[in-house]
């Protein structure tokens, strides 16, 4: 590599590594927005729940019809809130509550999460909005 192409891919490089960098309390803000998530359904917490979310939020599951067709299941925010308003996870046993929290890929304000929950796992897309982490999308799968 001549030295002006290095010299000229250097700041590229470096900007590059500068959007991908997390500082750790940005981790733990992530971590915290998918455990105010899984931690909030399980205790019927709204306002956990609601504080983990954006306000835009969908969450998506792949169901099969009577047909054998595929069918996408959707939840807002909204629905989400009241769902674990109405008690949604607390009828899961202590003992079965799964709460395992894995940041998968971070780049810039975004991040990639799996949360493992008792009978599914969600795969969380989580972004940096107002100086916070909050979830935009979830996509889930239940365990068979």
């Amino acid at each position: 590599m001549t030295r002006s192409l290095y010299l000229a891919l250097v700041p590229v490089l470096l900007l590059a590594g500068a959007l991908d960098a997390q500082t750790s309390a940005d981790s733990a803000a992530i971590r915290q927005a998918a455990l105010d998530y899984i931690e909030g359904w399980y205790e019927g917490n709204a306002e956990r729940m609601e504080r983990a979310l954006h306000p835009d939020l969908a969450k998506r599951i792949v169901n099969v019809d009577q047909r054998g067709r595929p069918v996408l299941g959707h939840q807002s925010a909204m629905t989400l809130v009241q769902n674990t308003r109405r008690g949604g996870g607390k009828d899961t046993p202590p003992t079965e509550r799964r709460t395992g929290v894995r940041i998968l890929d971070t780049f810039g304000n975004t991040a990639s999460v799996r949360v493992d929950a008792d009978r599914w796992i969600d795969y969380l897309h989580v972004a940096k909005w107002n100086g916070r982490w909050v979830i935009i999308n979830v996509l889930w799968e239940n365990r068979p």
